[in-house]
């Protein structure tokens, strides 16, 4: 495969626009790390805000010391959410449950041809994306790209990454993530919402075009995970947290590319485990996760809200700060050989990294000139090279690791 951004449809020109990118859903906890982060390090950018609610986005702008203007929008209100759409180069969304509150957006975009990003880890509203959109938006040129905080960049351009420094056909990738940090409001709130998935929706492959996996691929790409001793390393493997969403995002890059004649591998198989200090952690952590998941998909999950943190809520300055995330990489060319790769940020993965991320994915759709395939696509396959540069510029790592 030959790293980059690939041409699969010409992008019409988009007219000039008044902003470069439009925060939505600016008051929340990750809104607002992401109105934090521009303002620190993108002091020419562009950029507004939108959100619900009028005096939240004045307290921000007067708490934060924004100089930008504010945009006010309802989750339904389709006037007013197509205001501010038409006026930007590219969306930010970070208004989650995103079902729940940025269906409406997407549809704008899409009929305003305006580039579309966000932090969502919800694959059920994303397979209505593409279903919904994809066609229209790949033949305007339209790059909606959701799936850009930790959810899902880590899994996704790490495995980008390993592909390329391979340099050949890749038989498999398994990435094995460790990290710590907090919990907000946001994203418990989206877990209790989404609730039990129908069985078409937990489809291993459930963001692949048609006809796009093989009988080799869907024999080995179950949800399972194993509690064993990590090659080379003194952690033990277990149940990985946000496999369930990350592992379809990268299976949707591999037949992306797969279609554009740059194969990851013709029968690339791509799996995500957990990574933990001790067998006995990892036993904990993963029967403790199954657990969580089940009651998640009861009546029990009304009485187990209460006690969680509520929406706006989230992990303190000091937690966010010390907060870190690592994948490892496992690499197994077709020919035999294996090669290890990681990545490794610094930061509360789900909010400072995860805005870190989100931000410099927008920023690569509003400033990045060699972008010019359209659709609902993913961090590696829409914006590839110019994100994983981004990416480095800001911190965040990564390498081959030797085990020699």
């Amino acid at each position: 495969m030959v790293a980059g951004s690939n041409p699969a449809v010409p992008t019409k020109v988009h007219m000039e626009r008044k902003y470069q990118i439009i925060l939505y859903g600016a008051t929340g906890f990750t809104g607002r790390l992401c109105a934090q982060y521009f303002k620190n390090n993108y002091p020419n950018l562009k950029w507004a805000i939108a959100g619900r609610d009028l005096k939240k986005l004045e307290n921000l702008k007067s708490e934060l010391g924004l100089e930008c203007e504010t945009f006010i929008a309802s989750a339904e209100d389709k006037e007013a959410i197509n205001n501010f759409v038409s006026s930007t180069k590219v969306v930010l969304s970070t208004a989650g449950p995103f079902a729940r509150y940025s269906d409406e957006v997407v549809r704008s975009c899409v009929n305003n041809k305006t580039h579309y990003t966000d932090i969502t880890g919800e694959n059920h509203w994303v397979k209505d994306l593409i279903d919904e959109h994809h066609i229209k938006a790949a033949e305007d040129g339209t790059r909606i790209i959701p799936s850009c905080g930790y959810d899902s960049i880590p899994s996704d351009m790490g495995a980008y990454y390993a592909v390329n420094q391979m340099g050949k056909a890749v038989k498999k990738i398994t990435v094995y993530h460790s990290g710590q940090g907090g919990v907000s409001g946001g994203t418990t709130e989206t877990m209790f919402t989404i609730g039990p998935l129908p069985k078409e929706k937990r489809d291993p492959f459930l963001l692949n075009p048609p006809d796009s996996v093989t009988e080799h691929q869907r024999k080995n790409s179950n949800d399972g995970f194993e509690i064993k001793k990590i090659d080379h390393t003194d952690t033990y493997s277990g149940i990985g947290l946000m496999s369930f969403a990350n592992t379809r995002v990268v299976r949707r890059s591999s037949a992306l590319y797969e279609a554009d004649q740059k194969s990851y591998g013709s029968n690339f198989i791509f799996r995500e485990l957990g990574s933990y200090s001790t067998k006995r952690s990892a036993r904990l952590a993963s029967f403790g996760l199954i657990l969580a998941f089940l009651i998640i998909s009861t009546p029990l999950r009304h009485i187990v809200r209460r006690f969680l943190p509520k929406p706006g809520e989230g992990p303190d300055e000091a937690t966010r700060e010390n907060g870190w995330f690592k994948g490892l990489f496992k690499a197994e060319a077709e020919d035999g050989e294996i090669k290890y790769f990681q990545i490794y940020g610094r930061g509360d993965p789900g909010y400072k990294a995860t805005a870190q991320m989100v931000c410099e994915s927008s920023l690569a759709l509003a400033l990045s000139e060699d972008l010019v395939s359209g659709g609902v696509l993913t961090s590696a396959y829409g914006l590839g090279d110019s994100l994983l540069n981004r990416l480095k510029q800001s911190g965040i790592e990564f390498s081959e690791i030797s085990y020699n």
